[in-house]
């Protein structure tokens, strides 16, 4: 567990504005980037309305959904009851979410039951997507699994737990070595004739794991860490989507809550936490970060919005098919990341703000070689 040295996260700010919004795409390559060639390049200005629906391939999302694996997976908070987590999920819905994400190794299998029980009166209204990929020994997760007959024997038991006839996207969680991609993208293929899943996604993969699966069967969506201390994903990866008509789902969009107040310079983690493992979460790295803290807190102050919502307004205004889908496991914080679509920018403000960020040194990123092999 973090222990905090003040009560930042007490200054979340809470907001709602109207829809109307325009924006535009920042210029410039991250710091991390620089040393590598780089086919990205940002096409500004671009005005879209950041409320207004957003399509992953051709598949019609809100432009924020809701991460539903803290609800049980005990990852970075201890397992919530399902009584506690349905009526989260229905009030997102409520509240403009249509988007909504688990996997079967979530808990394992424990959260896609709540994400059922919570979506099943609504079933039709929604999008579920689920993960997979993975073996299971005695409920536990025992290495990768993305074999054919594994796959389609796991979607069996993701349609009874999710409470449903079809898995609107269906990911492969993390690409198995000894399975090739195109052998999986087959599997979905069956399984897309079958009415069993509608829309086929991959995640953390390189680009040209991209490109074959898209070859064997569309791909509608690509699930990666993205946020404004982990940038790697501009290098090579959102070319690729753009250019294959892939929508792109950032997870950890607010850096695992550090963008939300949740930790600062005095944070340390017990033994057993799993931000231990987080390279960007060392003592030294959380200090450091603090400066992309502080600079997102100006910006987002001059513009009404919490550092966890200007987090997520920056990352909408990147490109139109980006959908971001932070986790929370309450509805205050998911109504205060909805408020991230009533931002506006404009292009220079953007820019500006990309010249500020680049030049604070991160510790612990990625590095761009690391985005053309499969994690």
């Amino acid at each position: 567990m973090a222990n905090n040295g003040n009560k930042r996260l007490d200054r979340r700010k809470f907001i709602s504005k109207s829809a109307m919004t325009g924006i535009g795409i920042g210029v410039g390559i991250p710091s991390i980037l620089k040393a590598a060639e780089s086919s990205h390049n940002y096409a500004g200005p671009l005005t879209t309305n950041m409320s207004e629906k957003r399509k992953l391939g051709t598949l019609e999302v809100s432009p924020i959904g809701l991460g539903c694996m803290s609800m049980t997976s005990g990852s970075y908070n201890p397992p919530r009851k399902m009584e506690d987590m349905v009526p989260v999920i229905q009030g997102a819905f409520d509240m403009g979410v249509t988007f909504f994400d688990t996997a079967e190794v979530y808990g394992p299998f424990t959260d896609e039951e709540i994400v059922g029980e919570a979506l099943q009166p609504i079933r039709n209204e929604v999008v579920i997507a689920s993960k997979l990929g993975f073996k299971f020994v005695n409920g536990q997760r025992a290495g990768r699994d993305s074999r054919p007959e594994n796959i389609k024997k796991a979607v069996e038991g993701m349609l009874k737990r999710l409470k449903t006839d079809r898995i609107d996207l269906l990911y492969l969680h993390r690409a198995d070595p000894n399975v090739p991609i195109e052998e999986v993208a087959g599997a979905v293929k069956d399984l897309i004739k079958e009415g069993k899943v509608v829309h086929f996604g991959l995640s953390e993969v390189s680009p040209d794991t991209i490109r074959k699966a898209h070859a064997e069967q569309t791909v509608s969506a690509l699930q990666s860490e993205y946020s404004v201390i982990e940038r790697v994903m501009e290098y090579k990866i959102l070319d690729t989507c753009e250019e294959l008509g892939i929508g792109f789902v950032p997870w950890g969009p607010v850096v695992r809550g550090f963008m939300g107040d949740r930790f600062n310079e005095f944070t340390r983690f017990s033994d057993d936490s799993r931000f231990n493992s987080v390279h960007y979460f060392t003592p030294e790295a959380i200090q450091q970060h603090m400066k992309v803290l502080d600079l997102v807190r100006k910006w987002g102050d001059s513009k009404g919005l919490s550092p966890a919502q200007f987090a997520l307004a920056w990352l909408l205004a990147q490109k139109p098919f980006i959908v971001p889908i932070p986790g929370t496991t309450r509805l205050h914080h998911m109504r205060e990341n909805w408020g991230a679509t009533a931002a506006t920018f404009t292009t220079s403000e953007l820019k500006e703000f990309r010249e500020e960020l680049e030049k604070i040194d991160l510790i612990g990123v990625r590095t761009p070689d690391t985005v053309l092999t499969d994690r």
